[in-house]
């Protein structure tokens, strides 16, 4: 039996381009969605079997909303994408994640192949009740199939990076996390000491750090 697949993704050109490309691998894509409002009211009259969803910008709300879908039909099939290796940057923490969901990172694969793969091994993956797991391109599971200097940074230092990415200042971000501004300015040390960039009077540091921010959560470039 084909199983029927509901793909979400807010860039408009990307979600065409994977429906029609998935389309051609034989998926039964029956529905397309640019956000989750419109995704939640496919679902529920669609009755996919399925979700492919990228969560880069909508981040924990998306995954707020697949553990919605996930309660409707205990079986559903998740497959998220994104361009972050490491989902503490979009505010996600894997464990909040439905059991049994693959993560695919959209720049580790060459071919469609690999989703095509995990779309028709998903339903079996949400009776196993494992933790979310990456997919690497060559279809295969990993705890943590893509490690970068984002692994060894605490929380405290993703969550202070995404503060300082906002345009915090340290007194700012001292009053969201409930610390002195020397605290903060320790942390953000460190997390320049992580991505080896060097005090420079002639740069701006906070600048510098919120370029690894976006370079990380796979924001294009211009």
């Amino acid at each position: 039996m084909t199983l029927r697949v509901l793909v979400i993704n807010d860039d408009a050109f990307e979600l065409a381009t994977l429906s029609a490309a998935l389309r051609l691998h034989t998926i039964n894509v029956v529905g397309e969605a640019l956000n989750l409002g419109v995704a939640e009211s496919l679902f529920r009259s669609l009755q996919p079997e399925v979700l492919v969803i990228d969560i880069q910008f909508d981040g924990h709300e998306a995954i707020t909303l697949v553990k919605k879908l996930r309660k409707l039909n205990p079986k559903l099939g998740i497959v998220i994408t994104t361009a972050c290796p490491d989902l503490r940057l979009l505010g996600i923490n894997v464990k909040e994640i439905p059991v049994g969901s693959q993560l695919i990172l959209k720049k580790s694969i060459s071919n469609l192949d690999v989703i095509a793969e995990s779309i028709n091994s998903s339903v079996e993956m949400a009776e196993t009740k494992q933790t979310a797991m990456w997919i690497d391109s060559h279809g295969s599971l990993h705890e943590n199939a893509f490690t970068s200097v984002l692994v060894a940074m605490t929380d405290t230092q993703i969550e202070t990076l995404r503060l300082v990415a906002t345009g915090l200042s340290n007194a700012e971000i001292g009053r969201v996390r409930f610390v002195s501004e020397k605290s903060v300015e320790q942390i953000v040390a460190r997390i320049a000491g992580h991505f080896a960039i060097a005090p420079d009077r002639s740069r701006n540091l906070r600048v510098l750090i919120a370029g690894q921010y976006y370079k990380w959560i796979g924001a294009p470039r211009h």
